[in-house]
């Protein structure tokens, strides 16, 4: 089992979970987060690089690294592991924001050492997740990820913490009911390699799944992964939860806990089950269509600072599930790049936000202005962020809406002279509108709160970032720049991967 790269994906977060128990100050506290977060960034990029390398020797399999031990043999379950270009890049969005988070709690107070073994604990769920073919597997690590998401904001949150801790729980796990039904669905009408019900992605994939199952069991799943991904009208736990949750929390909630939502629609509702995902894909475009514009002129009306952001989340995880429902190539890609682009942008979002909370002790716009006079690092650093959000070239906002828009354009006009409808190509032009109904947010935000005259002469004697959140901020900024700088690379890595996995997939599809 250990000689699997992936499995320390899981290992390396347990470790930390036993050397915090351990430990009896902040300063080893500190040690242990940072040690294992930075563990965590190596082996990611190991990975990617061994990953390459595999894949430049001729290696043509759709997973690499796979595995597979019993774990509950009445039931045909295992532990399966494995990973394409998709799941590496999640991994690696995983890592990064961990690490960030890490110096972004720096000085987490009261309980760090039972605040940092609950946000480990969560990450374990989303690298579990992330790494694992099994559906049953997979539906354990949504859910370990999930439920320390009820205690990190009940406990370390502000405001309505403990109404925004129980609507979360309750919303997210409703969605569970759904996803669990699916997947036992799936799986009794799934046939293995050995003649036996099975959970194995790959398995399933390869023999299908009944046509009639599929039209039951797609909206079941959809749904279910759906409810993580803040789609219409299934979103409302996402801003009440995010305001609510403090620093970290809110990094890995919204930089990759809501990409498990999309990633599982993905994975596992469209590549299972396609026949039902081209029939009743026009459905959820609908829905999704909405999430995008309505998440965006939400944000518009906003002036607590973790709503604005938070109603962006909406928009940009709307768009990641719309994109998928394109059901081509383009479109497909563009949907993983935004997840990365989304994940670190508002990872960053979310830094900022709570550093400038801990100097000014409010979120409301109205009451601040001239930070940019004040805290330079946080202002400019805050501008970047936003640049990204509005799509400015060069940073990672503009490669993945360019793509979608691209994909979902072509796709929407093969459908109007074919004859099958102009509803994708309708939508995508009411998709396209959000880009302006995002410059609107964010520019009425940065001149709000960073320009202008200073609201409270208190806000003179504010001091500017410290070095460790100038490296959490860091970090993320170049993983941005690097996106958008760099976005063939990244591009090639997950079309890649379409090609490989999803050749005779995208064919039913089209």
């Amino acid at each position: 089992m250990f000689s699997n790269i992936l499995i320390y994906f899981v290992v390396i977060p347990v470790l930390m979970l036993a050397g915090l128990a351990l430990t009896r100050n902040m300063r080893q506290i500190r040690a242990v987060a940072v040690v294992g977060s930075s563990a965590l960034v190596a082996l990611s990029v190991v990975l990617l690089v061994q990953y390459l390398q595999l894949r430049a020797a001729g290696e043509t399999a759709a997973m690499l690294f796979t595995d597979s031990w019993m774990w509950y043999s009445p039931l045909n379950i295992h532990l399966a592991v494995g990973v394409d270009g998709i799941s590496v890049a999640m991994l690696i969005l995983s890592a990064i924001i961990v690490f960030a988070g890490s110096f972004a709690s720096w000085k987490i107070n009261p309980l760090p050492k039972e605040f940092f073994l609950w946000l480990i604990l969560l990450s374990i769920g989303v690298f579990g997740f992330f790494i694992s073919i099994d559906l049953f597997t997979m539906f354990m690590f949504y859910e370990v990820a999930l439920i320390p998401m009820y205690l990190l904001i009940g406990i370390w949150g502000t405001g309505r913490k403990e109404y925004s801790a129980m609507k979360l729980t309750l919303m997210l796990m409703g969605g569970s009911a759904f996803l669990l039904l699916g997947i036992l669905g799936i799986y009794f009408n799934s046939v293995g390699v050995d003649g036996q019900h099975t959970m194995n992605l790959l398995e399933i994939a390869e023999n299908g799944v009944d046509h009639d199952w599929q039209m039951f069991l797609f909206p079941m799943t959809f749904v279910g992964f759906g409810v993580l991904g803040a789609m219409f009208p299934f979103h409302t736990w996402s801003p009440d939860g995010h305001a609510s949750a403090p620093t970290a929390v809110s990094m890995l909630h919204a930089g990759v806990l809501m990409k498990l939502g999309g990633y599982g629609c993905f994975r596992v509702a469209i590549y299972l089950m396609p026949e039902a995902a081209h029939e009743l894909a026009w459905i959820f475009l609908i829905l999704t269509g909405i999430s995008v514009v309505y998440g965006a002129f939400s944000a518009c009306v906003q002036t607590d600072l973790k709503y604005i952001n938070a109603y962006s989340s909406v928009s940009h995880c709307g768009l990641v599930l719309f994109a998928i429902l394109m059901l081509n190539t383009t479109a497909m890609t563009g949907a993983i790049l935004q997840m990365l682009s989304h994940g670190l942008m508002t990872a960053l979002f979310f830094a900022l936000i709570g550093m400038i909370y801990g100097r000014t002790h409010t979120r409301d716009i109205r009451l601040m202005g001239g930070l940019m006079k004040i805290m330079p690092f946080l202002a400019v650093s805050y501008v970047i962020a936003g640049m990204a959000s509005l799509g400015l070239p060069g940073l990672s906002g503009f490669v993945a809406e360019m793509t979608i828009f691209v994909g979902s354009f072509s796709q929407g006009m093969i459908d109007y002279l074919s004859g099958a409808g102009s509803l994708r190509l309708v939508f995508t032009v009411i998709a396209c509108c959000s880009i302006v109904i995002t410059a609107v947010y964010i520019l009425r935000v940065v001149g709000k709160l960073l320009l202008g005259p200073v609201q409270d002469k208190h806000h003179l004697e504010l001091t500017d970032a410290t070095w460790w959140e100038r490296l959490s901020v860091v970090t993320l900024i170049v993983s941005v720049a690097a996106i958008g700088c760099f976005p063939n690379f990244f591009a090639t890595l997950i079309s890649d991967t379409f090609v490989r996995s999803f050749g005779s997939i995208i064919e039913v599809l089209n």
